[in-house]
């Protein structure tokens, strides 16, 4: 008999109660155990709540929808539910909605009363236990009896972390740490920390590699033969919007490779703003007026060796040997002086500011790190959506004030509002997306305005200038964001690559 989704109910109300990490991964470690190998992907997706099949179109209004009486004795296992959202998933054409609603009407039907507020808490975005990729990763570990740092690094050379679980708890180390890099399969990005200038970066490092940055579309390259997949920093499946850049990529050298780098759009003088890259970018390209051009910043993988693990100044001189017509404009230097002259030069380009990087940093790919440093003139967060109040007056009819909040460990944590920064187009876009991640509100954000607000999952990031921040008792994390402005909606980014409140609070 195979193990039973009450197991997994539990194990997540464990975790959820659990007032250390240390027992959150013990809960955890302990299910995983129990598993069977076909059983640990299902497993890991219910609990970190990413399932298997990705989104399956099953909201917050057909779960409300499914007022079914629950059973009072488990027996569902999790092979039968990881069968059912199959079924959901890849039904389609002539009846189909009716035929998706019947097999989860009929999951309901067997489940009981926790197991329907689990499964429910599941697909609507709302699961809250603790049970992030970070915990999960050092869980896996533990019932491996293998080191954290295999298990995250098998993680994002496989782009799976139920894969990895099932080498790690079923093949062992050996087999975990010779996963390698493999042209056609995304890996996790890269990402970088903020600094407040040039100077402050530079600090942190010896000799720094300083580059343009970009306002556009982050792209993973990969190329195998003919064979071209392009992802995003999502790892979305970009590649037949973009066939252009397909052909450029074939045009390269170095095969099989897979490069990082940034889709942006060129006006006829000057870069163009992010929003219409992205505009270009979801119609194909195909819009005429702005041509979308692919520069490259880093080489992972190429002439079919992996090189995250080599240094940065080896990984670029490589790549400009190979491709240095697509590689964006970069220095390499210990010269504060040299760099700011180098930032100065780029953003008289209209770009946004630069990255400094550490040159003799490895590629850590998937994690946040402070090898790579972000620099703007004006301070810009990563936020996320947790509501939105109902505009009046000219913005009668949209979802307006925007609820924002930085990401506090397993949560998130309101630190302010705005409605600044939104052109017509753009509340028009933001209400319509709101609209589909409306659900409770997240843990203490204030309902003394609950009657025109509308609460949305955490899933939603905004890109926010501000001009500082100042200590408050209005908002949970005890700050406030200081004439803070929406500069873009980025639904290229997901919630769990948002800004902390900790970084904002070292502002202060």
């Amino acid at each position: 008999m195979g193990l039973g989704l009450a197991d997994v109910v539990a194990t997540a109300a464990a975790v959820a109660d659990a007032p250390a990490r240390n027992d959150k991964v013990a809960a955890l470690a302990e299910l995983l155990g129990r598993a069977d190998r076909r059983e640990l992907s299902i497993v890991i997706g219910l609990l970190v709540g990413d399932l298997r099949q990705g989104r399956i179109g099953v909201g917050w209004s057909t779960v409300g929808s499914l007022d079914i009486e629950p059973v009072g004795e488990a027996s569902i296992e999790v092979s039968e539910v990881d069968h059912a959202f199959d079924e959901i998933a890849f039904t389609s054409g002539d009846g189909s909605a009716q035929r998706r609603h019947d097999v989860l009407a009929a999951l309901w039907a067997r489940s009981t009363a926790a197991e329907q507020a689990f499964l429910g808490a599941v697909l609507t975005g709302g699961l809250r236990q603790g049970a992030l990729e970070g915990v999960m990763v050092t869980a896996v570990a533990k019932a491996a009896g293998v080191p954290v740092a295999s298990v995250r690094r098998g993680t994002m050379l496989s782009g799976d972390l139920g894969e990895t679980a099932q080498i790690a708890l079923g093949d062992g180390r050996a087999a975990l740490d010779s996963i390698g890099l493999r042209p056609g399969r995304a890996i996790g990005p890269m990402l970088a920390s903020t600094s407040a200038s040039v100077a402050d970066a530079m600090g942190e490092f010896d000799t720094a590699v300083v580059q343009a940055k970009l306002d556009g579309i982050r792209l993973q390259v990969h190329r195998s033969g003919d064979g071209v997949r392009l992802y995003t920093r999502n790892l979305n499946d970009v590649t037949e919007r973009l066939p252009d850049v397909v052909a450029l990529t074939r045009s390269l050298d170095g095969e099989p490779f897979v490069l990082d780098g940034e889709l942006i759009g060129v006006g006829s003088e000057s870069p163009e703003l992010f929003q219409d890259t992205a505009s270009t970018f979801s119609s194909g390209g195909g819009s005429g007026r702005v041509d979308l051009v692919l520069s490259v910043f880093d080489a992972l993988h190429l002439d079919g060796e992996d090189l995250i693990d080599l240094p940065l100044e080896t990984r670029l001189a490589r790549l400009e040997a190979r491709m240095g017509h697509v590689v964006l404009p970069t220095i390499t230097t210990a010269d504060v002086a040299e760099a700011e002259a180098f930032e100065a030069e780029i953003l008289d380009g209209g770009h946004e500011g630069v990255m400094v990087k550490d040159v003799s940093s490895p590629y850590a790919a998937g994690r946040r790190g402070k090898a790579w440093r972000k620099v703007k003139p004006v301070h810009t967060f990563d936020l996320v959506v947790l509501g939105a109040e109902w505009g009046h007056g000219r913005r009668t009819g949209w979802l307006s004030n925007l609820l924002l909040g930085a990401r506090d460990g397993d949560d998130f944590v309101m630190v302010g509002k705005t409605f600044k920064g939104l052109t017509d187009a753009m509340l028009e876009w933001q209400t319509a997306a709101l609209k589909e991640l409306e659900a409770e509100p997240v843990d203490g954000v204030p309902q003394d305005r609950a009657a025109i607000t509308v609460f949305t999952r955490p899933e939603l990031v905004v890109e926010i200038a501000i001009d500082g921040v100042q200590r408050s008792t209005t908002y949970p994390g005890g700050l406030a964001l200081r004439f803070a402005r929406v500069k873009a909606h980025r639904p290229d980014k997901i919630a769990a690559e948002s800004d902390t409140i900790d970084t904002l609070r070292s502002m202060l």
